[in-house]
């Protein structure tokens, strides 16, 4: 099967060059790119993307805005210049499938858009160190959860039942439930209440006063 993927930087030279590095490997096509971030999700659909591919600093609309808004829906990666810690960090917590530097190699790249697109994470071994450095405690127990899982926790940390974490991503509620069983088993939780509490320490108080709708499960 071929990914489509849709690229996103605000250098229109580094676009062409992609475009022209993956007209050469099998099985990744480039179907769409653009210098504007907030255009990502439209072009998403409208293009059935598979991967999205995006810079972290840009103009206006951010990488990490690209991740917030794509992430639920589909795997983003992040390619950027920056081997920033907290940017690592904030990135994954908003759900990015994986944070590569530029100078990655031509199969590198490939390679995580592949293990992105079935549902990996993936992170530049130059950075991985100081995102799990930064990552202790708490905020460490994300590194075991899926790029799903991680957008539904931040959901339950803020609060949200199972029926509104449904509506906000545009899944099944029995596909919610499940995920919020795996975040149980996987951060041994005795139940959702604990969870919440835990979930908002890792992500730093997403919520300060948490507003819990009954259990959902």
């Amino acid at each position: 099967m071929t990914l489509r993927v849709l690229l996103i930087d605000d250098h229109d030279m580094l676009l062409r060059g992609l475009s022209l590095l993956f007209e050469a490997i099998d099985g990744i096509d480039i179907v769409a790119t653009t210098t504007d971030g907030s255009r990502a999700l439209d072009l998403a659909r409208e293009y059935t993307v598979d991967v999205v591919i995006t810079d972290a600093a840009m103009p206006g609309t951010d990488g990490l805005a690209v991740v917030r808004a794509c992430a639920p829906h589909l795997p983003t990666l992040v390619l950027t210049t920056f081997d920033d810690a907290r940017l690592v960090a904030d990135l994954v917590a908003a759900g990015a499938s994986g944070y590569l530097l530029k100078d990655v190699s031509p199969d590198a790249l490939a390679d995580a858009i592949r293990a992105a697109a079935e549902g990996g994470m993936i992170l530049d071994p130059r950075v991985a160190r100081y995102a799990w450095a930064s990552t202790s405690g708490a905020e460490g127990e994300l590194a075991v959860l899926t790029r799903t899982e991680r957008v539904v926790a931040k959901l339950v940390a803020q609060g949200l039942n199972n029926q509104e974490i449904a509506a906000e991503l545009v899944l099944a509620e029995g596909t919610v439930k499940n995920h919020v069983s795996a975040l149980l088993r996987k951060l041994q939780a005795r139940d959702r209440t604990m969870l919440a509490l835990r979930l908002a320490k890792a992500f730093g108080g997403v919520n300060s006063g948490l507003g819990f709708r009954g259990p959902g499960l």
